[in-house]
């Protein structure tokens, strides 16, 4: 049995298959807009939007400045980037690969 804060668990697991039941962006409005707090979802763009500038060569300077997040917080999106399980560099990519 998996531990009680393990990352991987059967009330993460129902929260990805949740999310993963989503099917349109009205849908994810109305589902996170009851989950989480609109600074939740602010703070989750953001690192969204600093990680796609990352990734695209920009300064930390450059990213405080288009999408005023502390550079504490960009260093550790940065950590993520580099060290982490790829999941900032995949889903950017995936998304960038469906827009026109």
């Amino acid at each position: 049995m998996a531990e009680k804060n393990s990352r991987r668990n059967p009330t993460t697991d129902a929260l990805f298959d949740a999310i993963l039941s989503l099917e349109t962006r009205e849908e994810c409005y109305n589902f996170f807009e009851d989950l989480c707090t609109v600074k939740e979802i602010s703070d989750m763009a953001q690192r969204l939007e600093a990680a796609k500038l990352l990734l695209d060569g920009s300064t930390y300077d450059q990213i405080v400045k288009a999408v005023e997040i502390s550079t504490a917080t960009i260093s550790r999106i940065n950590r993520c980037i580099q060290y982490g399980s790829g999941g900032y560099r995949a889903t950017i990519e995936k998304v960038r690969q469906t827009q026109p």
